[in-house]
């Protein structure tokens, strides 16, 4: 039965899924957000297409890992008698000719390593969401799968034969496979295989030498850490919250969604872990993305999801074709809550281009002309501060004025008080001072119950774990009374086998059933806040524990099995690690010369 232990592979530009016996499960082409072309993920338990993997006769048992801190992906298959080979899978990536170089294509090199396997190269991919049967055409070194105006080559030096017929074959020396767009290799495929492969790794081993980690935990954030660049689309900027669709949140529910688009809250997140990291780049990116896309729309008409592609229809719709993830339909394509209206928007949009003005490791730090972008951001969160909305967790069959979305539009004019004043323009920063303040008065006092904690919603009890972040945000201190006795709330509510539930009420669907990761990220974090470190240790190592065999996280664990749902890999999850693992770490210091 399919399991989320998947490995990703990716440059930016495509990703894929890797299961633990090297099938491609989960391709989208030609970017993160298009046809899956390999969707075997979300295509029932048996899917006979939508794949490509390698079969070893005899198989006996594999063994899987990253290459030391790179985004290559490196399978060992045994067999019963004794036969080794390796199969090293990645995305070509590094710096040619004076700029990036990450095409649409995936590598793939398969190396004898005892004997001589007997092995099958399967290439079976689809196209329009497993609709349509491609058509093939063959060359000397390649073949060509179309389907409509879309064109898959795949070039290989062994002949087509042995890919289209599946025809086994004794494995003496290395076979290298490209697949990608409809570009013929001029190179010899094991020279350039290698070539790819070297200058890839090079890549990415001194990307990882910049990240500024912790002490302690550092491979499990350096690989969040790649994870989340992977899921970043670096032609136009935009993140996407995750690189799947339609992986259910919990067994047999319909709460399933596609995730492939770039929510403004997930990616302000995203690029608040990437910065702590010192990956500035992606921010840099990203705030790019925001003007050419979001900023340039009226600022009452923010949407709270784009897509990473202009191109992209986000309209919801479904994809009868595809089984779904172990037969739990549907599969969705596009998203409802595009047409939503979700007021933390322009607090996310605002707080995201905030570090521009601070950073001086940026070549251009943000001035004037970027502050006049924003302000209209900030006088549409005040008048929207304490209209209904979705909320952050993106309801579907009722509105309130949810506490988290005022508070991020609170947090929206707050940040442009501090930026108008770092520019030298006094009397805005008053102005946006006063309004942030009376804003404040008024959310504190319709959010927090008769009890002293504070609720989720204004005028109403709700325990929702989003009010975790406020001490985060500024709206208040985390020793504030307030605070702690809305921790005691959540803990006594929503804490469930050391893992937090988002909230506890019935939704559009019920009362849901697993629990939200990164909600329990923020109640260790809320825990380290008021001085319960030893209890928020613990609980990071239990959910660092959770991780599948990549060392990744979906969106959503059950409480009870400690099995990861929802779509994969989630970079609000891997935030959440990347975080809380930054403010529970020892210190270099403590680390290195003092007992633990």
């Amino acid at each position: 039965m399919p399991q989320l232990d998947l490995a990703p592979i990716g440059n930016c530009a495509v990703a894929s899924l890797v299961d633990t016996r090297a099938r491609h499960v989960w391709f989208c082409f030609p970017r993160l957000d298009a046809d899956p072309v390999f969707n075997a993920l979300v295509n029932g338990n048996d899917s006979a297409t939508g794949f490509m993997d390698v079969v070893a006769e005899g198989y006996k048992s594999s063994r899987q890992s990253y290459v030391r801190n790179t985004a290559i992906l490196e399978t060992i298959m045994c067999t019963e008698a004794g036969e080794e080979l390796r199969v090293l899978d990645f995305a070509p990536r590094f710096r040619r000719f004076g700029r990036s170089f990450r095409p649409p294509m995936l590598v793939r090199r398969i190396e004898p390593v005892k004997g001589q396997p007997r092995i099958t190269l399967r290439m079976r991919p689809t196209f329009g969401y497993g609709n349509g049967v491609p058509q093939v055409s063959i060359g000397s070194n390649h073949a060509r799968f179309i389907g409509g105006d879309s064109v898959l080559r795949i070039t290989a030096d062994i002949g087509p034969t042995y890919i289209l017929d599946e025809s086994p074959f004794l494995l003496s020396h290395a076979v290298n496979l490209f697949i990608g767009s409809d570009e013929s290799v001029q190179e010899d495929p094991d020279g350039l295989a290698k070539r790819f492969l070297h200058e890839t790794q090079a890549y990415w081993m001194d990307w990882s030498r910049e990240l500024a980690i912790p002490f302690e935990w550092q491979e499990a954030v350096i690989r969040a850490a790649i994870t989340l660049k992977l899921c970043s689309y670096e032609e136009t900027g935009g993140i996407v919250a995750a690189l799947t669709t339609s992986i259910p949140e919990a067994s047999n529910t319909v709460r399933n969604w596609d995730y492939r688009y770039c929510w403004l809250r997930d990616s302000y997140f995203t690029v608040n872990a990437l910065n702590r990291l010192g990956v500035t780049r992606t921010m840099e990116h990203y705030v790019r993305f925001l003007l050419d896309t979001v900023v340039s729309e009226r600022a009452h008409q923010l949407r709270p999801v784009y897509p990473i592609n202009s191109r992209t229809d986000l309209k919801e719709r479904d994809a009868p074709a595809l089984a779904g993830f172990r037969g739990m339909r549907p599969v969705r394509v596009g998203n409802a809550a595009a047409g939503q209206r979700q007021n933390d928007v322009f607090g996310s949009v605002v707080l995201s281009s905030a570090q521009i003005f601070w950073d001086s490791r940026i070549p251009s730090i943000g001035g004037v002309d970027l502050y006049r972008r924003l302000s209209p951001l900030g006088e549409a969160a005040l008048q929207s501060a304490l209209v209904p909305d979705a909320g952050l967790w993106e309801y579907r069959g009722r509105s309130g004025v949810f506490t988290y979305s005022a508070t991020m539009c609170w947090a929206a004019a707050h940040r442009l008080a501090m930026i108008a004043q770092k520019l030298g323009a006094t009397d805005e920063a008053a102005h946006w001072s006063e309004k942030s303040k009376a804003l404040r008065e008024q959310i504190l006092q319709r959010a927090v119950t008769g009890e002293g904690w504070i609720s989720g919603a204004l005028d109403r009890e709700v325990t929702d774990a989003s009010v975790l972040l406020l001490p985060q945000l500024g709206m208040l201190s985390a020793t504030d009374e307030r605070f702690l006795r809305t921790l005691k709330v959540v803990e006594s509510r929503l804490l469930k086998n050391g893992f937090v539930q988002r909230y506890n009420e019935a939704d559009d669907f019920g009362v849901p059933e697993t629990a939200f990761l990164v909600c329990t990220f923020w109640y260790i974090d809320a825990l380290a806040a008021v001085g319960r470190r030893s209890e928020a240790r613990e609980l990071f190592v239990n959910l660092l524990a959770r991780r599948n065999s990549a060392g990744l996280l979906s969106e959503d664990i059950d409480p009870k099995t400690g099995e990861l749902w929802g779509n994969f890999p989630q970079t609000y999850s891997l935030v959440g690690l990347t975080l809380s693992a930054h403010r529970l770490s020892r210190t270099w210091e403590q680390g290195l010369w003092h007992a633990s």
